[in-house]
């Protein structure tokens, strides 16, 4: 008995966990989204490199593949979808909705078809990596986002969307 309660734990805290990860998705994503000027959507670091937009877009593909992954609709292996950028406002809504559902499906009980720990190696670490880029091309591009101290942001599981709190501590 003792066993199945450490394992309902075991998996209701590695959901809170993912959940966390998502929402930190949105802060820090929300931060570098948030106010960007114009000239940085296409802003590019170099020729072959992609644009503002495109890591955008590419981010929401991702966090929809990872939807369909967890929900059991789609395999690993099967074709993957890109969406061609659009207008940078209609694609920040798209990467938030995508957090949104993904976030939503995790608050349940339903299991995921994927584990989450496949689903943060993929999909999710690689929209951490490309918040970092995006942040990194706001420098390059003469709109840096100020730097914070993160582990006191005040992130919290759930809050998915464009609206996030306010930054406590900033640095330049």
């Amino acid at each position: 008995m003792d066993t199945a309660i450490n394992a309902e734990f075991e998996v209701l805290h590695t959901r809170a966990l993912f959940r966390h990860i998502l929402a930190t998705i949105a802060y820090r994503g929300g931060k570098i989204l948030r106010d960007a000027p114009e000239a940085y959507l296409s802003f590019r670091a170099g020729e072959t490199a992609r644009t503002s937009a495109q890591i955008l877009a590419h981010m929401a593909d991702l966090l929809e593949w990872a939807l369909r992954l967890a929900e059991g609709t789609e395999q690993w292996r099967a074709a993957w979808r890109p969406v061609a950028p659009g207008n940078w406002n209609s694609d920040v809504a798209r990467f938030f909705d995508a957090l949104k559902r993904l976030d939503a499906l995790f608050a349940t009980a339903q299991p995921s078809s994927m584990t989450i720990e496949i689903l943060f190696q993929g999909p999710i670490s690689d929209v951490l990596t490309h918040i970092g880029q995006l942040a990194m091309l706001r420098r390059l591009a003469g709109s840096p986002v100020r730097g914070e101290v993160m582990i006191i942001a005040d992130v919290e599981i759930g809050r998915v969307g464009p609206d996030q709190a306010a930054p406590k501590r900033e640095f330049d």
